[in-house]
């Protein structure tokens, strides 16, 4: 039997695509609670249950949260206010800057769950240019193992390999980049289980997982 927060996909699959015509305070208010009701507040119970599965699966506790709908728009030049997506992210209580984190998209076409650290700068930057000097051939055997795709998240990549590090580097490109996490979609076919939406987050997660752990231990 269903968990029944399949139905809170579909909700808000099509919600946000709505959004995404309409995008828009004037059209968002008259349907805020309607928002709250049926995507926010199911929304928010699937991050307390997730989070108890992924601190079962890693063996450290985290914490989930649901992003806010509404965008700070100060510093962008797209000035729409709301997002077209709903996202959550679950982390280690530390929330340290280094510390991965899993992350998890509904759109209206389409879902993203993803793993890594979207940002390195300073003193974690250069930990993780050790990292991959250090233990570069058993971090791409990790990601290639998960079968996901690197993501095209955070600061854009550097154009070349950082000093003092040779330009033909075995790994050059992970040495150019300035943040890691890796994504892939939900499993194709994941609504013919009976199971629903959290064991098939629960499937990714437990492929990620790997990944998370080589990070955590090593930076």
């Amino acid at each position: 039997m269903s968990d029944g927060f399949t139905q809170m996909l579909d909700r808000a699959q099509a919600f946000y695509g709505q959004l995404a015509r309409n995008n828009s305070k004037d059209w968002f208010e008259p349907r805020k609670d309607q928002w709250k009701t049926d995507i926010e507040g199911p929304a928010k119970l699937f991050t307390e249950l997730m989070a108890e599965e992924i601190s079962r699966i890693t063996g450290d506790g985290h914490t989930g949260k649901v992003f806010r709908i509404y965008r700070d728009v100060r510093f962008s030049k797209d000035k729409s206010p709301l997002k077209t997506r709903l996202a959550m992210t679950w982390r280690t209580g530390d929330a340290v800057d280094m510390a991965p984190v899993f992350y998890f998209a509904i759109e209206p076409a389409a879902t993203l769950v993803a793993c890594g650290v979207p940002g390195f700068a300073g003193e974690a930057l250069r930990r993780y240019r050790v990292l991959v000097d250090t233990w570069g051939d058993q971090l791409a055997d990790v990601i290639t193992q998960t079968g996901a795709e690197i993501a095209d998240i955070g600061p854009d990549p550097l154009k070349r390999v950082p000093k003092p590090y040779d330009q033909d580097h075995p790994h050059a490109d992970l040495m150019r980049r300035k943040s890691l996490a890796l994504s892939m979609p939900l499993v194709e076919g994941w609504r013919d289980s009976s199971e629903g939406l959290l064991a098939a987050l629960t499937d990714r997660i437990e492929a990620l997982a790997p990944f998370r752990r080589f990070l955590a231990d090593r930076l």
